[in-house]
């Protein structure tokens, strides 16, 4: 794929919604991983992989600006230390001490702080039809993880691992933030390239207290295919559409497909897992869905035109 063919009309929206279902995807993989392996050790496994496949494309594109990444050096490692390491590592451990419910409630808002901060700090365009998109795609989202059952939520407490959750929560909107001014010098790609090499390096220094490399050539061939989809499709390809997405259309209507995780991971879960899906749920999903088109229908949606190197791929002309 090249950025030509991305930014034509809506080309570049049609590519972010593979985001949240490679993402959505990653959760079934995740948990099954870190049942072999402890949670950062499966992390630093992960990004570690991915930063090396990501360093092989880059230098295949010659995509290396060593003038503008001295120049955006802390950004990108703030990007790293937010998005990647810190991230995941309250991510993990949140879910340790809360419910899954909780963390998703929690994390079901960072597309309304991404938004509010892409507004107030980067001067980001608002206007009706992106508000009653995010509020429709939120209310969605709710939906479906509470079931419908309002006493679910309304026995909502903060606890432990509540605030490591709010605190995943602030790290992934910084991550928003940061990207679309670091990526105001640096291509996407090259951006995903440093922040997960820099953050993989965090995770595999704190993975070595963990003491679960010693399990990692004990994998089951189920978890050797579980990480090389979460290396490939939801790291790789993922991480990499979310920046380029962050770049061309700007955090607050980038952020809004976030919404769409918790439902690719519903469905994914009825579809390969078993799960059962109820009415409410369907109802919510399809709220989810409205919301994400009417950001992509509002005033002022269509891509602009890149200004960044060259994509993921082996040609410009003929794509991956």
């Amino acid at each position: 794929m090249t950025d030509r063919r991305m930014n034509k009309g809506y080309g570049m929206y049609v590519w972010m919604f593979a985001v949240p279902l490679f993402w959505g995807g990653a959760f079934g993989a995740a948990q099954h991983v870190i049942s072999e392996i402890p949670p950062i050790t499966a992390a630093a496994l992960r990004f570690g992989a991915a930063s090396l496949l990501l360093i092989f494309i880059t230098q295949l594109r010659g995509e290396w600006q060593l003038a503008e990444l001295r120049k955006r050096w802390r950004g990108l490692i703030l990007m790293a230390v937010t998005g990647i390491f810190a991230y995941n590592a309250f991510f993990f451990y949140g879910l340790s001490y809360t419910s899954a419910i909780n963390g998703s409630l929690i994390m079901a808002n960072s597309p309304v702080f991404i938004t509010l901060g892409a507004v107030l700090f980067l001067k980001e365009a608002w206007n009706r039809k992106l508000g009653l998109g995010l509020l429709l795609s939120l209310s969605g989202v709710v939906l479906v993880i509470i079931n419908g059952s309002w006493e679910t939520l309304a026995s909502f407490t903060l606890n432990a691992g509540d605030l490591l959750f709010l605190a995943a929560l602030f790290c992934w909107v910084l991550y928003g933030l940061l990207g679309k001014v670091v990526m105001k010098g640096v291509s996407p790609l090259l951006t995903t390239t440093v922040t997960t090499a820099i953050g993989s390096f965090f995770l595999i220094f704190w993975s070595l207290f963990e003491d679960g490399w010693r399990q990692v050539p004990h994998l089951s061939a189920q978890a050797w295919a579980e990480m090389a989809y979460m290396t490939l499709f939801a790291t790789v390809l993922a991480f990499f559409l979310w920046n380029q997405g962050v770049h061309h259309l700007g955090a607050s209507k980038a952020s809004i497909y976030m919404n769409l995780v918790p439902i690719n991971a519903c469905w994914i879960a009825v579809l390969l897992y078993g799960a059962q899906m109820t009415w409410i749920q369907g109802v919510g999903i399809c709220m989810v869905i409205a919301g994400v088109c009417t950001v992509t229908l509002s005033p002022g949606s269509r891509p602009r035109p890149s200004v960044s190197g060259p994509s993921i791929g082996p040609s410009r002309e003929t794509g991956a």
